[in-house]
Formats: structure tokens, sequence, C-alpha cells
């Protein structure tokens, strides 16, 4: 153990490593009486046996180089996110589990030891000289160990689900086995005398916004001796009338005690700790107009769905999202805002007409902010989401494609022909599909050639249509070779069509008009059994052919991707939570999301036309962030995701925290 006099970080992290094989231990011993006390956990018994003697070793070995980062003063568990096109992944039903098991850990963890890791928080801020504690400060947090026990319980023959079960099964063992450790490190700070600091730490700068936000909380609760009425514009007009008609000193007159509601509310609105300084003195100019609206407005002080509130709300939660006032998205904002409200006070009478206007705008400025902050990143993506779908559309588009040449007897194609048709220029279809979109032009003119393909291939009745075939083959040449490079068609496999196309074309062109070819003979091989039910069941889908090419309905039969949920212990009504839930994703808004091993503050940017796929931007407009539908049901019902606006909007706050502030006033 450390000397009170040599207690450093270094040092910390030293008898952290020295408890170390004693810590894995326990939560091995942990683990393997859990899997065997417990029947739900028997199909981790197998693969539990397999590996547990090699536990210790992974474990150690995937923690020690995190804890050697942290003594060197290196963050063991740098932030890495995704950052520009190169690099952005898609978070999947996988990845959601993986990051779903490791937030449990380190709750696990947390609620085991928070008064120690509350300590030793507060011990590492101030070796790093900040002024808050953070729990990134911290290297022997819960997080470090979280990582390592998931590496260590990553076995290959488990699959996302396997892997979620021994998470959840490891989480209390391995709370169990820090808190002893947790517990001895901070009795090394009090034996260091570093009570007083580990105690206090930061306490001068947050001790206001910790009143004024726990003040919040009360006016939430139905607490003795204080209002249970709901905070509602009419209420506390009642209040602040009540208040104002007491008998007053002079003095307190002269303080200000007789301002009127939409004054005390203003200044509790501008009073938010949540809100960085430039967000402040934007809604403080916006004061003015709202004062010169509720002198022709009364409506303003008893509704509150008046458009006022909700861009004020707007405004705030916008606002509220960034941590840097010089974060540059944040400062486009105010200058389009400023400008907004010069507009608004040019007015002579503005009106809630007006103040609905600007609310519109600014939910339209937001979203396109996001969508362009994640322009390039949502095409890849969506790039992506068609590229899953590939497979899917190339059996839809050969089963149609069969189809059409089904319907088409009168055109006098070969076996060649029709084999390039069903394998080839279906890939050709799909590819730019993929590249450019399912009902993209470049796709549609590749759907309609198959169509202008068979028409080239009926007998010609007079001179006139062999004009019109002559004129139209350089065309259809020139695209049939275009599609063929966009799928590297071998070019001898290119050539035999184009010399199949002459060799057909040309019958047509030089033979005698309307006089039909002899069909071609073709060896047909005899057929297994398999081979002779395909062929009944084609023969029999033929009769029902599609016109796809030139049907909008047939095209709708192109699949999207179909997500797979995972079972949860959940009703209808849940069921029917998450897709409300999702349903009501607005791009723009803001998230608070737990995503690839880390907590996030990011702003939807993009959500596909199937709403299977969305991406999310950051606080730095560099990070992103791109999660399937799946990924965001296992966040919500993990309660890993929340939208910042629902916690609480800024002029319910203020209405909660003048209401607390009446009451504890008490009468005259």
């Amino acid at each position: 153990m450390s000397s009170p006099a040599a207690l450093t970080q270094t040092s910390l992290i030293a008898d952290a490593l020295a408890h170390l094989p004693m810590l894995t231990r326990q939560v091995q011993d942990g683990i393997h009486e859990a899997i065997n006390g417990n029947p739900q956990h028997r199909q981790l018994l197998e693969p539990w046996q397999r590996h547990r003697l090699r536990f210790v070793e992974h474990f150690e070995q995937a923690l020690t180089p995190l804890l050697a980062a942290g003594a060197r003063g290196e963050d063991p568990l740098p932030r890495r996110t995704p950052r520009g096109l190169d690099e952005l992944s898609l978070v999947d039903e996988r990845q959601a589990l993986h990051d779903v098991s490791l937030a449990q850990v380190i709750q696990a963890v947390e609620d085991g030891s928070r008064n120690e890791l509350y300590q030793l928080g507060n011990f590492f801020a101030a070796l790093r000289g900040t002024a808050r504690a953070r729990k990134d400060d911290n290297p022997l947090r819960p997080g470090v160990f979280g990582h390592a026990l998931q590496q260590a319980l990553s076995w290959p023959e488990l699959d996302a689900e396997g892997h979620y079960a021994v998470m959840r099964v490891a989480a209390q063992p391995l709370a169990k086995a820090l808190q002893p450790l947790y517990t001895t490190l901070c009795a090394q700070l009090r034996a260091a005398d570093l009570a007083p600091l580990i105690a206090s730490r930061g306490l001068s700068q947050q001790s206001a916004d910790q009143e004024r936000l726990r003040r919040v909380s009360r006016a939430y609760e139905n607490l003795p001796g204080v209002h249970t009425e709901p905070a509602t514009l009419d209420g506390l007009a009642r209040r602040v009338d009540a208040y104002n008609s007491r008998p007053q000193l002079l003095g307190a007159l002269s303080e200000g005690n007789g301002r009127d509601l939409l004054t005390r509310l203003y200044d509790q609105i501008l009073a938010d700790p949540r809100l960085l300084p430039p967000v402040k003195a934007l809604l403080a100019r916006l004061q003015v107009v709202v004062v010169r609206l509720a002198a022709s407005d009364p409506s303003l002080l008893r509704r509150q769905d008046h458009p006022t509130w909700k861009l004020l709300n707007r405004v705030g939660s916008h606002g509220a999202a960034f941590e840097r006032a010089d974060e540059p998205r944040l400062q486009d904002f105010l200058r389009f805002m400023n400008a907004c409200i010069d507009e608004v006070a040019a007015q002579p009478r503005p009106g809630a007409a007006q103040f609905q206007d600007l609310l519109d705008r600014v939910e339209a400025f937001i979203s396109q902010q996001a969508r362009q902050g994640g322009e390039r990143s949502s095409i890849k993506l969506a790039g992506l989401e068609r590229e899953r779908q590939r497979e899917s559309w190339l059996r839809v588009l050969a089963e149609q494609i069969r189809d059409q040449l089904a319907e088409a007897p009168e055109a006098r194609t070969s076996a060649l022909l029709r084999e390039f048709l069903r394998k080839d220029w279906t890939r050709v279809i799909v590819q730019a599909m993929v590249e450019h979109g399912r009902d993209a032009p470049q796709a549609q003119a590749r759907i309609e050639l198959v169509d202008a393909l068979l028409a080239s291939l009926r007998p010609l009745r007079n001179e006139a249509e062999r004009q019109a075939l002559r004129a139209r083959l350089p065309a259809l040449v020139q695209a049939l070779n275009q599609g063929c490079e966009s799928i590297a068609l071998p070019a001898a496999r290119c050539k035999a069509l184009m010399d199949e196309l002459m060799h057909l074309h040309g019958r047509l062109l030089l033979g005698p008009t309307g006089q039909p070819l002899a069909p071609e003979p073709q060896h047909v091989p005899p057929m297994d059994p398999e081979a002779q039910l395909q062929a009944l069941l084609s023969e029999r889908e033929s009769l029902q052919g599609s016109r796809w090419a030139h049907d909008e309905v047939d095209r709708s039969r192109l699949p999207t991707v179909p997500v797979g949920l995972y079972s949860m212990a959940d009703a209808a009504a849940s069921r029917q939570a998450l897709n409300q839930w999702i349903a009501g994703l607005s791009i723009g808004r803001w998230y608070h999301l737990f995503v690839q091993s880390q907590w996030t503050t990011a702003q939807l940017a993009w959500v596909s036309d199937s709403r299977q796929y969305f991406l999310f931007v950051g606080q730095d407009d560099e990070e992103r962030h791109s999660l399937t539908r799946g990924a965001l049901e296992h966040l919500l019902s993990h309660g890993l995701i929340t939208a910042l606006e629902d916690e609480g909007d800024i002029v319910q706050r203020a209405m909660s925290t003048l209401m607390q502030d009446l009451d504890s006033a008490g009468p005259a």
C-alpha cells in the first residue's frame, strides 16, 4: 500500500494492479457460482466450462494495458467515434446488445460503490485541476473493468444474445469484487488527510446550480408542507397576485416584490443553469418582444400551448444540447435567431401569428442544419441500406423477368439472351438501385430496357418497322454495353451477347417480312425430381405475369430490409409504445444515448425512407453514429436513449421553481 505522502494517481493504480489477481479470481468464482446455481443459465454452462480456466488470464490481459495507460496519465478508454465517411459504421442489433450489456455492468458497479466512486472521482479531478469531477477523469472507473470483462467473455461460440446473457451473469460478481478495492483506495485518501478534498471538490462552483436543480425536483413532488397544485399559468397567476397583494414594506417594494407574473417567470427562465450564456442573452433579447405581446394578447398568460412558450422551449432545448458556446452550429443558430428577432421586433404589434411563424422557421432551420451536417454520411448510409437489400432485390427481379419473358412469346429470343436477362441484367438493374436508389431514373431506365429489347425482337411487318428498328439499335446496344460495364461483366461474355443480338436482329432485318423464324433447336437434358417440381411451379407462376417495368404496383414488391426483433418480456402495449416512440423521432431533435460503449449527445440528422436506419451527428459535427431500428429498440427498452426534450422544457422548469419560490416565501 502507498504511504500517504506518496499518494498519486500512479500509486493508486499500482495498488489496483496489486489487487488484480485476487479480484479476478473473485469474479471467476462468482460467475461460476451464478451459472451453476441457476437453471436459467444452463445454455451458458458448457461454454463457461470450456473457457473458465483461461478466464483469469484473458481478463488480466485485457485489463492490464488499460490500467497501464491510466498510470501514464492517459485515458484508458479514449473517446473514439466515427469521424467522416471512411469510418462510418452501422450500429445494428448485435452492437446494441453489446452496448446494453456493458451499460448494465457499469450500472451494477456504480450501484454497489456509489460513495467510493464519488470520492475517487473528486480526487482524480483535483489531480487534473478540473473544477468539476467527471466520470472520465477516473482511470479506475467501472467502465474500464467492464470493457476488460467484455473482452474476456467474448467467446466465439456465443451469439449476441448469448454474450448479453453471460455479461448479465458477470455484472454482480464484478460489482462485489470491486467494492472492497474501491473501499481500500478511499481509505488511503482519508489516511492522507484528503477527506475535505474528496468530499467537497467543486462544491463552490456547483452549489448554486445544484440548489436550483434540487428546488426544481422538489417542485414536482408531493412533499409535506409543499404545494401539491400543478405548476400551471393560471395557478401561478393566482399565487403571484396573492403574493403581490400582501402588505409590503417600502424596502421590499423597492426590491421588486411587486413584479408581475411574466417578469418573474422570465427571470426564472434566464436563471436556468442548463443554458449557456449566449443562449440566455438570446432569450433576454426576445423578452422585449414577449412583453409587448403580453400587452396585446391576454391569452399568453393563460395558454400553456401558446406559440410563444413553444418557441422559448424549442430555442432553449436546442441551445441546451451544446456544451460549449463556441460550437459552430450553435453560433450559426444564434445568428439566425438574432436576425429573426430583429424582424419580429420591427413589427408594430407582434401577435401570436408572428411567433408561430417564427417557431416554424426555427424548426425548419434546425432540421435543415441537421440534414446538412449529416448529408454526406446519410448518402453513404442510404447506400448501405440499399446494399443490404441486394439479394432480396435480385430474387424478386429474377422472378419478374422470367414472368415478362413468358408474356412475350412472340419475341425471337434465344437461350443465351434469356439467361443473360434473368441473371446478368438483373444484376445490372440492382446495381443501379444500390448506387442511385430503387426508384432512381438510372434504375428505371435499365428496367425499361428489358421491354425495349424484347420489342426489338418481335417480327417486323413492313419496311417502316425495319427502318425504325435500325434507328433504335445503336442506342439500345450502347445502353446494354453501359449496363454490362457497371457490373464488370467479363469481356468474353459481353461479346458473346452482342454477337447473339447481331445474329437475332440480322435475321429479323433480312428475313421475309412477317415470316416467323423457325424455333431454335435446343437440347434439354433430363431433369431430376427436384428440377421437375421447380419447373411445374415455374409453369404455374408464369400464368400470373406482371408488367413490372411499367407498373408501379409490381415494383413495390421489392422488399425493405427485415429487422429481426429480439424477444422481450413485453405485451402488445409495450410493443406499441416502442413503435410510437420511434415513429416520433424527428430530424433536428437532440438525444442522449449509450452507443459504441459510451454515452453521447447527438442530433438526429437523417432517417431512411423505410425508417429502419437512423443517422445521428454529435456535438462535434464530425462525430457520426448510424443505427438500425432494432438497435434503437434495444437501447430504448433498456433506458439507454432519451430525447433531451423529454427531460422537461425550460418554461415548465421556470414555472416549477417560481411556484417553489412563492411557497418558500411563506405568508407575510
